[in-house]
């Protein structure tokens, strides 16, 4: 319970702000929705009759179970899409549905909580060094990716390109329809 609540601490504002939100969440108030994420303890946390969460209980089975796999923080950097897609969701189908939904449509507006803090101007610079740092590590990932394959295709030959490949299918069917061609010669001779 010590660790949720700096979560709730968090959503609650964003879903605040959103009846949509809470909304959706209110239909499965009571149920219990669990977060893992290993190596890191499992959080739990209670959905309320207004849509908000509170710190659930460790006691008992939760409703909903979401476990973030290890690529979920690379996925994060190449959009919210890839993102959901490392998620995995078991129990409660209709309350998986509704968490997936928020995952992909809830958005916290950055920009705009740090304007009351630090001002318009300087919530706006930092907002974007935020945004250009995460493009750069999205190059930069991809980029790194880039030179795997291109590492293992072409100095350890352990990758065959697509194009490559795609040649060697296009050979093999040619050899495939001559050895045919072959076969019916060979019967018609006979």
């Amino acid at each position: 319970m010590l660790l949720e609540a700096p979560f709730v601490a968090v959503l609650n504002p964003l879903l605040e702000k959103e009846s949509w939100a809470r909304d959706r969440l209110a239909a499965f108030a009571g149920k219990c929705v669990e977060l893992r994420a290993p190596p890191l303890p499992s959080l739990r946390f209670e959905i309320e009759a207004q849509g908000l969460l509170k710190p659930g209980s460790q006691e008992g089975e939760p409703a909903l179970v979401v476990t973030l796999r290890p690529d979920a923080p690379l996925a994060m950097l190449r959009g919210i899409e890839d993102f959901a897609r490392s998620l995995d969701a078991t129990g409660d189908a209709g309350l998986a549905e509704a968490v997936m939904h928020l995952v992909r449509h809830l958005r916290w507006d950055v920009e705009e909580d740090l304007s009351r803090v630090i001002g318009d101007v300087a919530a706006r610079r930092l907002a974007q060094g935020g945004r250009d740092f995460a493009a750069w590590q999205r190059d930069a990932s991809q980029r790194f990716a880039e030179s795997m394959a291109d590492y293992f295709s072409q100095e350890k030959r352990v990758l065959v390109r697509r194009t490559e490949l795609k040649l060697f299918f296009a050979e093999v069917s040619k050899l495939r329809d001559a050895i045919e061609n072959l076969e019916r010669r060979i019967a018609n001779l006979g």
